[in-house]
């Protein structure tokens, strides 16, 4: 029996966009998904996803598509266009897309700066998995996947994925710098 395509949605924050400036696409840019994050599905069983089950997949399909909702009418961002860049880190699926100059990205830019959306999901076919059935409730780890699409959505499967705005090269590399000075401070708080 051949797999069937699977969506897992996930919530996310810290979604990164950047305002178009200068005629310049907004980008918009986070996680589609983390790695060795548990998400509860339809209350029969928990997943996470282990490191690495995105590589071979991306390294291979040159065509992955970024949509909106899983919605294959609303397509965001491509690999094969260059519009979807994807990669895996030691965090996970990590993303960016160029929106393109349309009514339905114009919309989620908008969404997306007010806070009304932030969460992510992708599309997938599992080509290894591994099942605990010795737990309640069961665990399922997906070892490695063929990705088909990650969408930015507004209900999520797992909650640590995100997404946000970028609003621009220098303001994203100056908030940068701010985050890591301010994790450097509570790193030397924590430790008085």
């Amino acid at each position: 029996m051949g797999k069937k395509k699977e969506m897992r949605t996930l919530n996310i924050t810290n979604l990164k966009t950047r305002d178009g400036i200068n005629d310049e696409p907004h980008v918009i840019s986070g996680y589609a998904a983390v790695f060795n994050s548990k998400a509860t599905i339809g209350d029969w069983f928990e997943e996470t996803i282990a490191p690495g089950a995105f590589a071979r997949s991306i390294s291979e399909n040159g065509d992955i598509r970024a949509l909106f909702n899983h919605n294959w009418d609303h397509v965001l961002g491509r690999t094969k266009s260059g519009t979807l860049k994807l990669e895996e880190d030691e965090r996970g699926l990590s993303f960016e897309i160029e929106l393109p100059n349309t009514t339905l990205a114009k919309d989620l830019a908008e969404s997306l700066k007010r806070g009304d959306i932030s969460q992510c999901s992708f599309g997938f076919i599992p080509t290894s998995e591994t099942w605990n059935y010795d737990v309640e409730p069961m665990q399922r780890t997906i070892n490695e996947v063929e990705l088909y699409e990650i969408s930015v959505v507004s209900i999520p499967a797992y909650e640590d994925t995100e997404v946000s705005l970028v609003r621009s090269k220098a303001a994203f590399d100056e908030a940068e710098k701010r985050l890591k000075l301010i994790n450097q401070i509570k790193g030397v708080l924590e430790n008085e």
